[in-house]
């Protein structure tokens, strides 16, 4: 793929959210294999937080090109682990040969228009007991101008999510996470009555309300949450 630019603006907003992507990285890090595909890596924001050089291989799969650049010359400059490699493209442009143990969409599904062709593409490239792993913001009735403007096509519910996966697909875990963001999202939403958060409203999130979630995310047995954890895997053939 060639010619794509990001339509987003919130991946320098996001890339201090250290207290979600700890929360969200010892969820799915044992998952991780020894192999990782992270598509729509962005600059590698949530890259370092994930740790990958405790894994084998780090592919960083970025489909614009300012922003593979970006990759390129972070790992060059010892910013990213050297198991890092950056890559141009999607996930279409890379062989269809299973040569992953695990593949990451993380908050990056719902910028694909055809997310059904993604993800039957993402399974031909799992190794046999791969896992395919997304996390996606979640529910249709918090879909803002705010979404559109950053390019998602849409948000997710455990349903629509189980949905677009294939035939041969086995879910491992299928939860929401956050629930006292989606306590504030709704709140924001309909008293508030804004679309874009502030800053200060996503440090607070980040510093106290995911903190909270930490508890309440058990307690609620993961039923809610204003983001929908994925993560399953191929059931054995024969």
């Amino acid at each position: 793929m060639t010619g794509f630019e990001y339509a987003g603006s919130e991946l320098s907003v996001f890339a201090h959210a250290t207290c979600w992507k700890a929360y969200f990285r010892r969820l799915i890090s044992p998952w991780f294999g020894d192999a990782v595909l992270e598509v729509g890596a962005g600059f590698g924001g949530t890259t370092s937080a994930l740790r990958p050089a405790r894994v084998g291989r780090w592919v960083c799969l970025e489909p614009d090109q300012g922003m593979a650049e970006q990759l390129t010359g972070r790992i060059a400059r010892g910013e990213l682990p050297p198991v890092c490699e950056a890559a141009h493209g999607s996930l279409v442009d890379l062989p269809a040969v299973p040569t992953f143990d695990s593949i990451l969409y993380l908050d990056v599904l719902e910028h694909i228009e055809d997310d059904v062709t993604e993800i039957r593409e993402a399974f031909r490239r799992l190794r046999p007991g791969g896992r395919l792993i997304v996390l996606a913001p979640a529910h249709s009735r918090l879909y803002t101008p705010f979404d559109a403007a950053i390019g998602h096509f849409r948000r997710y519910s455990a349903a629509s999510l189980r949905a677009i996966l294939p035939a041969q697909a086995r879910i491992l875990r299928l939860d929401y996470l956050d629930s006292a963001g989606l306590f504030a999202s709704l709140a924001n939403r309909y008293l508030l009555r804004s679309d874009v958060p502030t800053a200060a409203q996503i440090r607070f999130w980040d510093r106290a309300l995911v903190r909270l979630s930490q508890i309440l995310d058990p307690v609620f047995a993961y039923r809610l949450g204003k983001s929908v954890l994925l993560i399953c895997t191929s059931r054995p053939s024969g």
